[in-house]
């Protein structure tokens, strides 16, 4: 009957020594997200100018990023993406030796879960002139980095949220959303060639024919390989295997 008992006692510490570790591991999580999230908002303060005045010369569009500033907290740091409609307004950064660095690291080059929301050298120039750009980010349970990506699988969310913008020095780029939907993780860049035109065209109708109902696509949007796209990507939460999508079509460039 002891033996039993001192079973039961046994059953019942173990329990409450997980609970114990897994309420520490939440705790440490939620304060590790929120220092970096402190970071980024931090780096908004100082290189965000709401009046949109900051010009890199005199004949250059009034550009809202003070890239100067921003430099100087990491010299990676070379675009600054915002999405209206949802909390994305991070800036967007290429590592110059590590395509998956800022997979794990924030804008201070420090370890972090969240990391940045980045492109990859291998694939991507910093001047969005690509066929296709991917920009990559976490999908944080806080609602951080690139989870409210989540919300486009909303038709009303997906009509209403459609702009993105890509900031550059001295050059505005909008783009205009026409596809979210969950995909494989298969690395875009690497499955097709996008400089190969009738591969592009032949991915880009492979979107446009989509009959997943769970996908939303504007199919009156005319989008073809003459076209440049970004394609923003984020995991999806629930199957590893899996990354949403969010993808936009160049409609306008500022300079």
């Amino acid at each position: 009957m002891k033996k039993k008992k001192k079973s039961v006692i046994a059953g019942i510490a173990v329990v409450a020594v997980c609970a114990a570790a897994a309420g520490f591991w939440i705790h440490h999580r939620s304060q590790a997200e929120k220092e970096t999230e402190d970071i980024y908002q931090e780096v908004r303060e100082q290189v965000v100018n709401q009046e949109e005045t900051v010009k890199e010369e005199e004949d250059t569009v009034a550009v809202p990023i003070d890239f100067h500033a921003l430099k100087q907290q990491n010299a990676e740091a070379y675009a600054w993406i915002r999405i209206p409609g949802t909390d994305i307004d991070y800036p967007v950064l290429q590592s110059q030796t590590d395509d998956l660095f800022y997979l794990t690291h924030n804008i201070d080059r420090e370890a972090s879960d969240e990391g940045a929301i980045f492109t990859q050298k291998t694939y991507n120039d910093t001047d969005f002139e690509d066929p296709h750009t991917v920009l990559y980010g976490h999908n944080m349970r806080s609602g951080r980095m690139f989870r409210d990506l989540h919300e486009y699988a909303d038709r009303a969310f997906f009509d209403a949220n459609r702009e993105v913008i890509i900031y550059l020095p001295g050059e505005i780029r909008t783009y205009r959303i026409f596809a979210a939907y969950l995909y494989d993780d298969r690395h875009l860049l690497h499955s097709f060639d996008f400089e190969d035109r009738k591969v592009y065209q032949e991915y880009l109708n492979s979107i446009f024919s989509m009959r997943d109902m769970n996908a939303c696509i504007d199919t009156e949007m005319e989008v073809t390989s003459e076209d440049k796209i970004i394609t923003l990507s984020t995991c999806d939460g629930v199957d590893q295997s899996s990354r949403y999508l969010v993808q936009a079509v160049l409609v306008s460039i500022e300079n």
